[in-house]
């Protein structure tokens, strides 16, 4: 099992869509996505209709085998079945989760989907949960089900735990400097990324951003 590929650094946490484009045309660009330094990649739970889901996550798993980040699907405990398939993330706290026996045996990760309610955070990290990802913090169409989050929610969840928190949802470039005051490990990119005419010259814009006053610069 791969451990979220953090930096000292903010990091990038991709969300695909697998039904966002055919997968003769999202494949390749998932080969050059991936050749960043992520910190993990979430397979969202969002499958067309007839799509091979086990065949997919396979797929996804292989282009990644060569790097750090893990693979992560999205509340489909059945498909941590997969080879090499790294964790999951959920979008809620499942009422028997004590009773999975795949979170028992405590061999993914896990994750979950927060917003304002600081005692949930509290359950996450008393559960020993490996992180949790803020959504939304700004208004986009992809996470419509979420309500927007305090940024004083981030930063009482700063102080409640340690576990590695991530910012979602409609976050674009021009608002990385007012995040920096926020603590978070990175931010979780969907739309920003693969809806965008050029994913690969995206993704490299939004770490372009975040190196620009370092030394370290990505360039693909």
């Amino acid at each position: 099992m791969k451990k979220l590929n953090l930096k000292a650094d903010k990091s990038i946490y991709l969300v695909i869509d697998p039904s966002d484009k055919p997968e003769a045309v999202l494949f390749p660009i998932l080969e050059q996505l991936f050749t960043f330094p992520l910190a993990a990649v979430q397979i969202w739970d969002h499958f067309g209709e007839g799509q091979d889901e086990v065949a997919f996550t396979s797929k996804v798993v292989e282009l990644a085998s060569a790097y750090n980040f893990p693979i992560l699907v999205n509340n489909r405990w059945d498909l941590l079945k997969v080879e090499n398939v790294d964790g999951i993330h959920l979008d809620s706290l499942p009422s028997d989760l004590s009773s999975i026996s795949e979170f028992s045996a405590k061999n993914h990760l896990v994750g979950l989907t927060v917003n304002n309610d600081l005692e949930l955070i509290r359950q996450a990290d008393k559960l020993g949960m490996d992180y949790v990802s803020f959504c939304s913090v700004y208004p986009t169409k992809t996470t419509q089900h979420c309500d927007l989050v305090s940024f004083d929610s981030i930063r009482e969840a700063g102080k409640i735990t340690d576990m590695p928190l991530f910012l979602a949802g409609g976050i674009k470039t021009g608002h990385l400097t007012e995040l920096q005051s926020l603590p978070h490990s990175g931010i979780a990119l969907i739309s920003g990324v693969m809806q965008m005419e050029n994913p690969v010259a995206a993704l490299q814009n939004y770490f372009n951003h975040y190196n620009q006053n370092n030394d370290e610069i990505i360039n693909h």
